[in-house]
């Protein structure tokens, strides 16, 4: 599987697009597309690329993660996918795009619930999804097993770990969780961030000052 990532909006924010690349299939996850011109390059590059999309993930619904979801789902017409848990965030996201002054379309509810360990298959490649709250509730992660990755929103930073200080946010649970479901993992699983540069999983275990 192969692995894009865009920096987008006002909070610098990851977006990825993952594709399988037999079948071409791909998901755009976290898309944080703000305004036309970041909503061309992501759709430049899923047409230069010839990729298929069939879903739109979501790690969670905080706003700076959703900003492009309307002009995705309305492109493609793809299924999104969220944890049930993230929907009282996700049904705040004009309140909080109102009291930040940022610009905000309104993001079509999520089409199907993603759930703790279940498989997704994207073409020929499978995703495990791990359930990771703490940053915010009903935050997941996606696990690539065959190319040793995570997709781990805003979980685990370089050095760091995702701020616990918003509503639903609390930090010895986002600890425990990522002890249980990402310091499990092998030294050498790469971690691709919801903002910042990629890390893996034998630095942040070592090194990182919160644990």
């Amino acid at each position: 599987m192969q692995l894009h990532v865009f920096t987008f909006n006002p909070l610098q924010e990851n977006t990825y697009v993952i594709w399988d690349e037999n079948s071409m299939e791909c998901a755009i996850v976290d898309p944080g597309n703000y305004n036309s011109t970041e909503n061309q390059i992501l759709r430049d590059f899923i047409l230069n690329q010839n990729l298929n999309p069939v879903f739109l993930l979501g790690t969670h619904a905080h706003i700076d993660h959703i900003f492009g979801n309307w002009f995705v789902k309305h492109h493609w017409n793809i299924s999104y996918l969220l944890h049930s848990d993230g929907l009282p965030m996700f049904h705040r996201s004009e309140q909080m795009a109102a009291l930040w002054g940022l610009n905000y379309t309104p993001s079509p509810m999520p089409d199907l619930p993603l759930e703790h360990r279940q498989k997704l298959n994207i073409g020929n490649t499978e995703l495990e999804i791990r359930l990771v709250p703490g940053h915010a509730p009903g935050h997941v992660i996606f696990v690539n097993h065959s190319d040793r990755w995570v997709i781990g929103g805003d979980t685990l930073f370089k050095g760091s770990i995702g701020r616990t200080d918003l509503p639903g946010g609390d930090h010895e649970l986002l600890l425990e969780k990522i002890r249980e479901e990402m310091f499990t993992l092998p030294d050498d699983y790469l971690v691709y961030s919801g903002h910042g540069p990629e890390t893996n999983i034998g630095f942040e275990r070592n090194h990182n000052p919160f644990f």
